[in-house]
C-alpha cells in the first residue's frame, strides 16, 4: 500500500523550534500509522469465514484499503489546496466525530449465498460497511499532518517529511503486532474494541494538532523550497509505475504464499511489511539507505531470476526456503523502485499531489492483481508479469550500452535453449538454473535485457515443464482459485492450486475411490468398518471430484456442501469425473459456505459429516472451531460419527481437534497413512484423518484398531473458537 514515507532530520534542516510540538505530530502519525495497518488484518480476518477462508480474500481487501487510502490523500489534497486553513480545520474535526456511529469495528451477518460464485464485489461491500468509515478518516491524518504544520511558522514546517520517521516505524510494528500479539491472545470482539479505544487516542491527538495550528496559521510564511517546481505528466506517470509494481508484486506474491501454504495473517503481513520497510530505508537521510539502495540494485536481478526457477520447476519445500525467496525478492523490487521514488520526490508544497499520484499508482497495480488478474488469466501468470516490470524499471548498474538487437536476440535463443532442454532432460532444475545463470550473465547491463530474459525464462521454463508432464486438459480460474484438470496414463486428475483434489481411474465400471479416498485409507477403513449404517445420510464439506461418493450404498442420501460453483461443474461433466452420476446412492449439492448451509438443515438428520474442505492446503479455520463441533453434533444422530481430513505439508491439526474433543467430552481418534495397505489399490496418496464421536462404540471397530490412535492434545488454552485461533503455534 503506497506511502511516501520521506525522513530527513529536522535538526539537519536547522529545527530549532518547540520540541513539543514535534513530539505532538510525531506521536499522532505513530498512533495513525499503528491503527490504519493493524485494522487491516484483523478485518479482513473477521470477513475470512464468509468466503470460504479463500486466499483472494487478503488480495481484494488490500485493494479495498488502497482505494480507501487514494480517497483520503484526495481528500487531504483537495482540502489542503482548495479551502483556508481554518475552514479545513473545522470541516476534518467534524469527520473525526462521524466513525462514532460505526464504532466499535465488527461484520454484518450474511447469508450462505453471499460467497457463491465471484463474490469480490459482496467483499468489497462488505468491507465498506464494516470499516470504510473509520479507516478513510485514519487514512487522511499522514498527508494532513505534514501540511497543516507547513502552514504554519513552526521551523519543522520547512521541510514536514520527517513526520514520517513515526509514520514509518508504526506502520510496521501495527502489522507485525496483529499476527504476533493481538491475533494469538484476543478474540475478535477485543480485538475490535482496542481498535475503538486506539481511534479515540486518535482523536484527542488530532484535536491538539489542530489547535496548534489554528493558533498558528496566520504567521505561516511561504515554504522556502520548490514554491515553483513544475510536476510534468511524464514525472508524474514515473511516479505512478513506481508505485503500481511493487505494490502489484505484493497482492500477487501474497496470494502464490498464502495458496501453497493457507490464508493466514500472518503470511499476509510479511509481503506488506517488507514492502513498508523498504518505505522507511528508501526515504530515510544519511549514507545507510543508499548503501542499501545499491546493494538492491546489484542483488535484484538474481532474487527475480530465483523466484523464476522456484515457480516454474513448483518447487514447495522446506517451506523456510520458499519463503526467503519470495519475500526476498519482494524486498528488493520494492526497495529498488522506492529509492527510485525518494530521489524524485518533489518540495514539501508538492507534497499532497506526490501522495496523491503514488497512491493512485499502488491502487492500480493492486487492482491488477487482485480483481482483473482472475478475470483474464487462467493461472497466475501476474506474478511473473509484475517481475517482468521491476525488471524493466530496475536502473542497471553500468554506463555502457550494447548493441538492441541483443535485447531480443539472446532471450529468444535463451527461451529456445531452456524448452528444448526440459523436453529432452530429466533435470529440470538443474536446466532452470543454469537459464537464470546465463540470464544474469548477460543482463547486467540493460533493464530492457534483463526483462526479456527474465520472460523468456518463465515462458519456457512453463510450457517446457507442462510438456514434459501431465497434459491439462482444462484450466480456469476463478475468486477461490485456479482448477486444472490433467489426464495422464489412465488416470485423470483435479489439481486445485498447488493441491490434488482427486482422480479417477479411466476404465469402465464403477468408479472406484482413489488418492486420499482409496480403500486403505483411514476414510476408508472409517467407512468400511464403521457401525452398520453410518453412511445413510451422509454430509461432506468440500466437493473436489466426488470421490466419497463411491462409498455410498443403494438408499444412501449424500449431501455435498461445496463454496465454489466452478469445482461443482467440473464433479458433475461427465467427461471428466463420474463418481456423482455413478454413485450408488442419491447426491445433492448444496452450493455456499458450508457452516451457513449446515446450519439451514435439520438437526439431528445425519450419520455421518465428512469435513474435506480445503482452502489453500489446508482446512479452513472456522470450520475447526469450537462452535463448528458444536454445529456438527447438533445435526448429527444421537450416533453419528465425524471426519476431518487435515492433511497438509505443513500444518498438524491433529491437537486443535483433541483440544476440542477433550472440552466436549467427545471419542477422538487419528488414523494417519503414509502408505497404502493392501493389493490392487491404485493412485493411493497418504492421508491424516480424525475421527469424533459422542462414545467410542460409536466408531465401529477403528476404536480398537492399533492403525488408529487417541487423539494428541495440547493446553487448554489453546482450543480454537471462531474468535480465536493460531496457526502459527502449529507449522512444522
Amino acid at each position: 500500500m503506497p506511502r511516501g514515507l520521506a525522513l530527513a532530520r529536522p535538526a539537519e534542516r536547522g529545527v530549532t523550534g518547540d520540541r513539543r510540538v514535534v513530539a505532538l505530530f510525531s506521536a499522532t502519525m505513530l498512533t495513525s500509522a499503528i491503527l490504519l495497518f493493524a485494522v487491516q488484518p484483523m478485518v479482513a480476518r473477521f470477513v475470512l469465514p464468509t468466503f470460504g477462508s479463500a486466499p483472494q480474500v487478503w488480495a481484494v481487501a488490500l485493494v479495498f484499503f488502497q482505494a480507501v487510502l487514494l480517497l483520503g490523500y484526495l481528500y487531504a489534497h483537495v482540502s489542503s489546496s482548495r479551502l483556508g486553513v481554518r475552514r479545513a480545520l473545522t470541516l476534518h474535526g467534524v469527520l473525526l466525530v462521524l466513525p462514532v456511529l460505526v464504532l466499535p469495528l465488527g461484520v454484518p451477518a450474511t447469508d450462505a449465498g453471499t460467497s457463491a460464485g465471484n463474490p469480490a464485489w459482496a467483499l468489497l461491500g462488505l468491507l465498506t460497511v464494516s470499516v470504510g468509515l473509520p479507516f478513510f478518516v485514519v487514512s487522511t491524518t499522514a498527508p494532513l499532518l505534514q501540511r497543516w504544520l507547513v502552514n504554519t511558522d513552526h521551523p519543522a514546517g520547512r521541510d514536514p517529511y520527517f513526520l514520517y520517521r513515526a509514520s514509518n516505524f508504526g506502520s510496521v510494528l501495527g502489522l507485525v503486532s496483529y499476527p504476533l500479539l493481538f491475533e494469538p491472545r484476543l478474540a475478535l470482539d477485543d480485538q475490535g474494541r482496542w481498535w475503538t479505544w486506539g481511534y479515540v487516542l486518535l482523536a484527542v491527538l488530532l484535536f491538539a494538532c489542530a489547535a496548534f495550528v489554528w493558533r498558528n496559521a496566520g504567521a505561516a510564511r511561504p515554504v522556502e523550497r520548490g514554491a515553483d517546481e513544475q510536476l510534468t505528466v511524464r514525472r508524474r506517470l514515473t511516479w505512478l509505475v513506481l508505485a503500481a509494481v511493487p505494490s502489484g508484486l505484493v497482492v500477487a506474491a501474497t496470494t502464490v504464499l498464502t495458496t501453497d501454504v493457507a490464508p493466514i495473517p500472518l503470511l499476509w503481513v510479511l509481503p506488506l511489511g517488507l514492502y513498508l520497510i523498504t518505505f522507511m530505508i528508501a526515504f530515510s537521510s544519511g549514507g545507510r539507505s543508499r548503501w542499501v539502495f545499491r546493494a538492491s540494485v546489484w542483488l535484484m536481478p538474481l532474487a527475480i531470476l530465483a523466484v523464476a526457477v522456484v515457480t516454474v520447476a513448483e518447487i514447495r519445500s522446506p517451506l523456510w526456503l520458499i519463503l526467503t525467496v519470495h519475500l526476498v525478492a519482494v524486498f528488493l523490487v520494492a526497495m529498488v523502485c522506492h529509492g527510485r521514488l525518494a530521489q524524485d520526490r518533489p518540495a514539501p508544497q508538492k507534497l499532497t499531489t506526490f501522495y496523491l499520484v503514488e497512491s493512485a499508482g499502488g491502487v492500480l497495480g493492486g487492482a491488477f492483481a487482485a480483481l482483473l488478474a482472475p478475470l483474464v488469466f487462467n493461472a497466475l501468470w501476474e506474478y511473473p508479469l509484475f517481475l517482468v516490470g521491476a525488471a524493466l524499471l530496475w536502473p542497471g548498474v553500468r554506463g555502457v550500452k550494447p548493441r538492441r538487437v541483443w535485447d531480443l536476440a539472446w532471450p529468444v535463443g535463451l527461451g529456445v535453449a531452456v524448452y528444448v532442454a526440459l523436453t529432452e532432460l530429466s533435470y529440470e532444475n538443474a536446466v532452470l538454473i543454469a537459464g537464470a545463470a546465463v540470464c544474469v550473465l548477460f543482463a547486467l547491463r540493460r533493464p530492457a535485457r534483463l526483462a526479456a530474459g527474465l520472460a523468456a525464462l518463465f515462458l519456457a521454463g512453463t510450457w517446457g515443464v507442462a510438456a514434459a508432464g501431465t497434459p491439462v486438459i482444462e484450466r480456469e480460474r476463478n475468486f477461490f482459485g485456479v482448477r486444472t484438470v490433467e489426464q495422464g496414463s489412465g488416470v485423470r486428475s483435479l489439481v486445485h492450486g498447488t493441491t490434488l483434489h482427486g482422480n479417477q481411474l479411466l476404465r469402465t465400471g464403477l468408479p472406484q475411490p482413489t488418492t486420499y479416498y482409496h480403500p486403505a485409507s483411514p476414510i476408508g477403513q472409517l467407512v468400511t468398518g464403521g457401525p452398520r449404517g453410518i453412511t445413510r445420510r451422509t454430509a461432506v464439506v468440500g466437493l473436489g471430484t466426488g470421490t466419497m461418493a463411491a462409498y455410498s450404498q443403494p438408499g444412501d442420501e449424500w449431501t455435498f456442501y461445496e463454496i465454489d460453483p466452478e469445482i461443482v461443474r467440473v464433479a458433475r461433466n461427465p467427461r471428466y469425473f463420474t463418481y456423482l452420476r455413478d454413485a450408488p446412492g442419491a447426491t445433492e449439492v448444496v452450493i455456499g459456505d458450508a457452516r451457513l448451509s449446515l446450519e439451514e438443515a435439520r438437526d439431528r438428520t445425519f450419520s455421518l459429516i465428512v469435513a474435506d474442505a480445503f482452502s489453500s492446503d489446508a482446512i479452513p479455520t472456522h470450520l475447526i472451531t469450537r462452535e463448528a463441533i458444536d454445529l456438527y453434533f447438533r445435526k448429527l444422530v444421537d450416533d453419528g460419527v465425524l471426519a476431518f481430513h487435515i492433511s497438509n505439508r505443513y500444518i498438524d491439526l491433529e491437537s486443535v481437534l483433541g483440544n476440542l474433543a477433550r472440552e466436549a467430552r467427545l471419542a477422538c481418534y487419528a488414523g494417519d497413512l503414509d502408505a497404502p495397505l493392501g493389493e490392487g489399490i491404485e493412485e493411493a496418496n497418504a492421508s491424516a484423518w480424525v475421527a469424533l464421536a459422542r462414545r467410542p462404540e460409536d466408531l465401529g471397530d477403528i476404536a480398537g484398531d492399533g492403525r488408529w490412535q487417541r487423539c494428541e492434545t495440547g493446553p487448554d488454552s489453546h482450543t480454537w473458537t471462531d474468535d480465536y485461533s493460531n496457526i502459527i503455534s502449529l507449522l512444522r
